[in-house]
């Protein structure tokens, strides 16, 4: 299997087994709770400290908005945050989804695009050493995201998937990347996402990109399958009142040519008419002579009642296996505008570049999880990870939750973080600030209610998770 090889990928290999497990530290004004509850979980508990230091069983020192939820935002490097979270975490994670930074060159971003930040420059400083200031932009980028990458496989379930957002600037490096990180055993689609509604006439080369992908793998080839889109019933009927229920008929034609699979050329009969219906060359049948004798002597296979027409299949409702039609490689009718637009509503203006619309990411969860899975999204950016979880809770009664992780200190406070409080407590569409202490017949025509959920807000210690004796701390 072809690796990636590349300056400073000696020292990162391993990179991820140096970093400390840390604690969280709580940061009670940041968190949410759309309704206060006593205390934390116990699951939290033991990833951010004694409780005592969290709440009393009155909420003591979480403020009006009691955290007492399992979704977690924590600010602080990714990798980090990972290796603190792995004692509590590691193979409970349904569903990961991450959008890294594209590696375009573009410093103009918000969130910096080309690892050429300060906090990743300090990190290859201090990991690849003096000749991590000669990388170029591709070696830093692979330095980044290799640790990561390796941290978050161990977070899977085995039925467990990840979807990685990327372009065309890295797209190839990737996949060999996760070929090597998650195995190229377990690759299950390069999904293509429309990301661009309308043509881009300023485009230098005078093509319009208008798509970017998104890679999928899963932790054990075969366990993580996509539910699929729902099938349209409205196709199958029961007109002869056949006692295995409603069916559609379907074509037994095939693809396959004479010389190279004759055995799927013959004439297939009639048995009440004797008539002979021959295959083209360059068709043949869908199945061999032995398969389409089994499925005549059971009743499935039509006759027409002219000559002209061709033989189909009858496919029973109940006998097929998954109850949707499948998911389309190619996304179409979510668009970037979408995601801009949805961060209008809530801050009155867009304070993150080029963000994911919550309806994308949404219809990955409700693909790869159930109700009461655990999302991990470790490049939060804006927060659309935990927005579409809310969102997707909200249409389904589910009970999904997610851990957040977001670097920067101002976007993980001021937009990730209230972003994820906006659609939990509800938010005045199109205006900066909130107004959730009306009363509902005082509220405005383009209130949104809020979505529920709430998370705990973290950010990480400088004491270590365990003590020397190797015990969790307390």
């Amino acid at each position: 299997m072809p690796t990636l090889n590349w300056i400073g990928k000696e020292a990162v290999v391993k990179h991820h087994k140096d970093v400390p497990f840390r604690l969280l530290e709580p940061v009670a004004e940041l968190s949410c709770s759309p309704r206060p509850q006593a205390g934390i979980t116990s699951d939290l508990a033991d990833v951010v400290g004694q409780p005592s230091r969290m709440a009393s069983s009155s909420s003591e020192g979480l403020g009006e908005r009691g955290a007492a939820t399992e979704n977690l935002i924590v600010q602080g490097d990714n990798l980090d945050a990972l290796k603190a979270l792995l004692p509590r975490y590691a193979g409970q994670v349904k569903c990961i989804y991450i959008d890294p930074p594209y590696n375009t060159g573009n410093e103009g971003w918000v969130y910096n695009d080309n690892v050429n930040s300060a906090e990743i420059k300090r990190w290859l400083g201090e990991v690849v050493g003096r000749e991590g200031e000669t990388l170029d932009r591709h070696d830093r980028w692979l330095c980044m995201m290799y640790p990561r990458l390796l941290l978050l496989n161990q977070f899977l379930r085995d039925d467990g998937a990840i979807f990685v957002s990327i372009d065309d600037n890295e797209v190839a490096t990737l996949r060999l990347l996760m070929d090597e990180i998650f195995g190229a055993g377990n690759f299950v689609a390069q999904l293509v996402w429309k990301a661009r509604q309308h043509l881009d006439s300023r485009a230098l080369s005078g093509v319009s990109t208008d798509h970017e992908y998104i890679l999928l793998y899963s932790k054990i080839a075969g366990k993580c399958r996509l539910k699929g889109k729902d099938r349209d019933e409205g196709k199958y009927a029961n007109p002869d009142n056949d006692t295995r229920g409603v069916w559609m008929s379907r074509s037994i034609l095939g693809l396959a040519n004479a010389k190279d699979r004759p055995n799927l050329h013959y004439d297939l009969i009639d048995p009440s008419t004797g008539v002979a219906y021959p295959c083209a060359s360059n068709t043949g049948w869908r199945y061999s002579r032995e398969t389409m004798a089994n499925k005549l002597a059971d009743g499935r296979i039509l006759f027409p009642k002219k000559v002209t027409g061709r033989p189909r299949e009858k496919v029973f409702l109940k006998d097929l296996q998954t109850s949707g039609a499948g998911f389309p490689s190619v996304i179409d009718g979510i668009y970037t505008a979408d995601g801009s637009q949805a961060l209008r509503d809530i801050f009155g203006q867009q304070e993150f570049a080029f963000p994911k619309a919550p309806e994308l990411v949404q219809s990955l969860i409700a693909q790869a999880t159930d109700k009461d899975s655990l999302i991990l999204d470790s490049f939060a950016g804006s927060g659309t990870t935990g927005h579409a979880v809310l969102k997707q809770n909200a249409e389904d009664g589910g009970n999904r939750r997610f851990i957040l992780v977001e670097m920067d200190e101002h976007i993980a406070r001021n937009v990730t973080a209230e972003r994820v409080r906006r659609v939990s407590e509800g938010y005045s569409k199109g205006k900066s600030t909130l107004t959730p202490t009306l009363s509902q017949g005082e509220r405005e025509e383009n209130w949104v209610e809020g979505l529920g959920g709430g998370f705990q807000f973290c950010t990480l210690s400088k004491q270590p998770l365990f003590t020397a004796e190797g015990q969790i701390r307390e």
